[in-house]
């Protein structure tokens, strides 16, 4: 799993796709941390991912580097503890100017039964589970 962070750190956007009913909807995102060995993304609970991923937690992501590609699939579980939406922040400290762990807004998430799958057109696909 850390490889997989370190894969979306570095790249510093990446894509996230949600069902809006029967529409696939695709985003960048950019804020990525780990949090007591679990991989953590940070939205804000207003937005339309936020009800998209709470009616239908599976995702996927997919980020892109150095002629490699990254997509992870899995369910994201909202973590509405105070810890984990400052651990968060306090990686992106940007992100403070939108939001706080006190303001009722934002929302980090973490990967439950996830796949990545490393690729490139120069090696065979390599895919870890965490």
């Amino acid at each position: 799993m850390r490889e997989v962070f370190d894969f979306l750190k570095k790249a510093g956007i990446f894509y996230i796709a949600t069902m809006d009913g029967d529409q696939p909807r695709v985003r960048p995102f950019g804020a990525v941390d780990v949090f007591e060995d679990k991989l953590y993304i940070q939205s804000g609970k207003r937005k339309a991912v936020s009800k998209q991923i709470e009616k239908n937690p599976k995702v996927e992501i997919c980020a892109f580097m150095d002629g490699r590609w990254l997509r992870v699939k899995g369910e994201l579980v909202e973590d509405d503890r105070r810890e984990a939406k400052k651990h968060m922040l306090d990686s992106y400290p940007q992100l403070r100017r939108m939001y706080s762990e006190d303001d009722g807004n934002t929302l980090v998430l973490y990967f439950k039964n996830a796949e990545a799958t490393f690729s490139s057109f120069t090696e065979p696909p390599r895919t870890v589970k965490f």
